[in-house]
């Protein structure tokens, strides 16, 4: 018996085409800032008025003081650039080196004890300890593809003269895969291929997430160098130098004809220098400051 073969009737079917769905790349804050800052970076290349390279001291407000406009050195490439971005470093450097004074470089040729809000942020050694303190350090590498735009690199340029620059989203005409600079090293603020021109010092990245960092979260705070506590020491009253002032500060508290009567003739006239004990026993003993000048009250101990 031959049995019917079944087939089945055939279905129209419908073609379902997929949707393309349009590929949306993540975006990179960090990849988005660097550009960003380059292209601030070579704006200051392209300011109609003369920037004279001049370092000089100049007193300037606080927070986003700048000097005059028509000044200004490699930091200040680096200072105005971030300017443009909503970041001040002269507030962000201030507050750092406020916290922690002795983790900065403080050169002899300085003469510097205290933060100065209106020179701090405009030196690169500065700069360099500060982007190292917030976690913006990169390795310093030969391969020019390593170097991003927004990223900063300082350099030796002399035996004592470092230098600061922002790489920029422009190439070089003799290699394509080396980014060229934006700095300013006399001529006022130019685009250059200096790469690797001098030798190099650092390479740093800092965008809007190293703002949040803390250093005191990573580094200890440090201790002043060994001259500055010979100093203190040698300013600092004994126990013994202590006591003396206060008896000494007990005597020019008795009446006035008292001290008249006991004190000769000619120096009557004469009223003794007053040394508050307030001031030595507070400054010295609760707080253990020992940065006060004790030179009044170790003459006064030696009459």
């Amino acid at each position: 018996m031959v049995r019917k073969a079944a087939y089945s009737k055939p279905v129209a079917r419908r073609s379902v085409q997929k949707r393309a769905h349009k590929r949306i790349s993540r975006i990179d804050p960090n990849h988005a800032f660097g550009y960003a800052l380059s292209s601030a970076a070579i704006a200051r290349t392209q300011t109609k008025h003369r920037v004279r390279y001049d370092g000089s001291y100049v007193k300037i407000g606080y927070p986003w003081g700048d000097v005059p406009k028509t000044m200004g050195v490699c930091t200040d490439v680096v200072i105005r650039s971030y300017r443009r971005l909503g970041i001040d470093l002269q507030q962000e450097v201030h507050k750092d080196i406020s916290n922690d004074f002795y983790a900065y470089p403080n050169l002899a040729k300085w003469g510097l004890n205290k933060p100065d809000p209106n020179i701090d942020h405009r030196r690169v050694y500065n700069l360099q300890a500060f982007f190292k303190r917030h976690k913006a350090e990169l390795p310093r590498s030969k391969n020019p593809r390593d170097y991003k735009p927004g990223d900063l690199v300082t350099w030796m340029v002399g035996p004592d003269f470092p230098h600061i620059g922002v790489v920029v989203n422009q190439r070089s005409p003799s290699d394509p895969n080396r980014l060229m600079i934006s700095h300013n090293i006399g001529a006022g603020p130019v685009i250059e291929d200096i790469l690797f021109r001098f030798p190099m010092t650092g390479h740093y990245r800092y965008t809007r997430a190293h703002q949040k960092v803390n250093p005191a979260l990573y580094f200890a705070k440090t201790s002043p160098p060994a001259s500055v506590l010979r100093r203190q020491k040698q300013n600092q009253l004994s126990d013994a130098q202590l006591l003396a002032a206060s008896q000494y500060l007990n005597a020019t508290k008795q009446p006035a004809v008292d001290r008249q009567a006991k004190a000769p003739a000619k120096a009557a006239s004469k009223s003794p220098s007053r040394i508050y004990l307030a001031r030595v026993d507070s400054a010295l003993i609760t707080s253990g400051n020992s940065d006060l000048d004790s030179a009044a009250v170790q003459a006064l101990l030696k009459r």
